[in-house]
């Protein structure tokens, strides 16, 4: 897996208080990305699920947060990367109502529906890389 580009603002992932540092943060450069209030929303509410994954599941991590500019649209992309024990079968992960903890089975799959971009790289043993992006 790649580093994060040298623009990025990386944020650790090691306590629930790191997760709404998170949400906070996001919510100041979406702003600044020109995203809408509900656009908004959508990127803060993926970032709190998949922050508070990384926590849970991967033992904590970090978040590296990017503005992108295509030069005809402006946005936020943000990759969450841990060295946990990675995702066996991702397909079963994104499905919805499929847990290994005690949620609702909901997290992955959502935070895939409120994104424009989403993405997943793991391997088990080694780690899981997520990467999603919200444009204007």
């Amino acid at each position: 897996m790649a580093p994060a580009p040298a623009d990025s603002t990386v944020l650790q992932i090691r306590s629930s208080d790191d997760v709404v540092l998170i949400r906070q943060q996001v919510r100041a450069r979406a702003a600044e990305a020109g995203l809408g209030l509900v656009d908004q929303t959508k990127i803060i509410t993926a970032a709190s699920e998949l922050a508070r994954n990384t926590l849970d599941y991967g033992g904590g991590g970090t978040m590296a947060m990017t503005m992108v500019n295509d030069g005809l649209r402006r946005g936020i992309r943000l990759v969450f990367d841990d060295k946990g024990p990675g995702i066996a079968d991702i397909q079963q992960a994104l499905r919805d109502g499929y847990t290994t903890g005690n949620g609702l089975g909901l997290g992955l799959g959502g935070a895939k529906r409120l994104c424009n971009e989403f993405a997943i790289e793991s391997t088990v043993g080694v780690g899981t890389r997520i990467t999603i992006a919200r444009w204007k």
